[in-house]
């Protein structure tokens, strides 16, 4: 959420901020209106109150002096009926500028580059050499034909679904449990949460009201399938103060995770790569503003290196104001090499919210004696079936079956 006192009091600095997210000029303009005209509606109606106190206590006085009370009597009523009229119109004005307010996007960091798409990114650094074959690399879906079944997935539901079996199913596993622990190394706290949340945990992260269309909703219920587990362990904290000794707090958990993929439509309609239902291992960080900043920087490091230990090269972007997330201030997106495709895909993003969710969430610290907005960070440890699909293809045989890198050999 945005915070208001900017809008009202640094117009100019927040509409050139947002013109790097490529917000339209009319919706801040609206917005700032909305937001001077609540401000001053809120004075009226404070000034009114502040008169009808003064009234009343003079109502009183010349109740005990037995006075004639007819006219005053008559103006408190009169400012009673404006007070309601007022208090309304107010809640209104609260109403329409909370809705604005809630669909318009963070403020990026000041040195997020411009840029309009994905194109306009800007590569930090290169991780591992590409690999070279003896022979054409083939994409996942025409290696070990007994790992990756698409057809039942299609049967089970629908498109964008697929079943894995045998040792792909073991590897996934693997896989999971291999993220969980490296993540534990680093510090991160293993926690385990319910894949279904309520609206207000998804307001709360910024995927409503904006990205309702990308959820999948619960006939009858409140209730949403989660698109990723940042909303449920960021939501942990929802309407909390902190104490300052619990900061940083650095949380990883697995899940799968449930989109629509709203807008996807004839992307990636091959393979494991875009999918419905796709597992993920995640790394969310609650801190002081302060500390973000490092905590970003060992998030990022976390899992950039998670991808090293795997062998898989990689690469670092910093994405641009016109790629930039809606919550996010500043991510960095991971993409891993795949021979396949002969291309980087994404598989990782960091991302720095700054206050944005915990204005949304109400996640507070003790700051002395002040309740101090705390920084939210999150970030893909590595989405699991993108991992397994950059295992088939960079450790793929000419026969086209698939070698198992060396850290993950124990846990098959």
């Amino acid at each position: 959420m945005l915070d208001l006192k900017l809008l009202q009091n640094d117009f100019d600095t927040l509409l050139k901020a947002l013109q790097k997210k490529h917000v339209e000029p009319s919706l801040l303009e609206n917005l700032k209106k909305l937001s001077l005209t609540l401000k001053a509606k809120r004075q009226s109606l404070e000034a009114l109150q502040t008169e009808q106190n003064a009234d009343s206590k003079l109502f009183g006085s010349l109740i005990r002096e037995k006075k004639d009370v007819s006219i005053l009597k008559a103006k408190l009523d009169a400012n009673k009926e404006l007070i309601a009229k007022n208090s309304q119109q107010l809640r209104e004005l609260e109403e329409s500028l909370s809705d604005i307010a809630a669909s318009t996007p963070n403020i990026p960091d000041d040195d997020v580059p411009e840029g309009a798409d994905e194109n306009d990114n800007i590569e930090l650094k290169k991780v591992l050499e590409i690999p070279t074959f003896d022979f054409t690399p083939k994409e996942h879906w025409a290696l070990e034909p007994n790992w990756i079944d698409f057809e039942r997935g299609v049967k089970l539901a629908k498109s964008r679904f697929s079943v894995l079996k045998n040792d792909a199913a073991r590897l996934e596993r693997a896989l999971i449990n291999y993220m969980l622990d490296f993540n534990r190394g680093r510090g991160f706290q293993e926690v385990s949460v319910p894949y279904i949340v309520n609206r207000d945990s998804l307001f709360a992260t910024g995927q409503l009201p904006k990205f309702g269309d990308d959820l999948f909703k619960i006939e009858g219920e409140e209730l949403f399938l989660i698109p990723t587990s940042e909303v449920p362990v960021t939501n942990l904290f929802r309407d909390e103060i902190l104490s300052p000794e619990e900061l940083p707090i650095k949380l990883t958990c697995y899940s799968a995770c449930f989109r629509k993929e709203a807008g996807s439509a004839g992307r990636d309609t091959r393979g494991m790569i875009r999918q419905h239902q796709f597992d993920k291992v995640e790394l969310v960080s609650i801190t002081k503003p302060e500390q973000s900043d490092e905590v970003f920087d060992e998030m990022l490091s976390c899992a950039s290196d998670l991808l090293t230990s795997l062998g898989l090269p990689h690469r670092h972007l910093l994405l641009c104001g016109g790629d930039l997330g809606f919550g996010a201030a500043r991510t960095v997106d991971l993409e891993v090499w795949l021979p396949g495709q002969n291309r980087y895909r994404e598989i990782s993003s960091v991302s720095n919210t700054r206050d944005f969710q915990a204005r949304r969430a109400k996640i507070r610290y003790k700051n002395d004696k002040k309740n101090t907005l705390v920084h939210t960070l999150n970030g893909s440890s590595l989405a699991v079936g993108r991992t397994l699909v950059a295992i088939m293809e960079n450790y793929q045989n000419s026969d086209g079956t698939v070698r198992i890198p060396e850290v993950l050999k124990k846990y098959m």
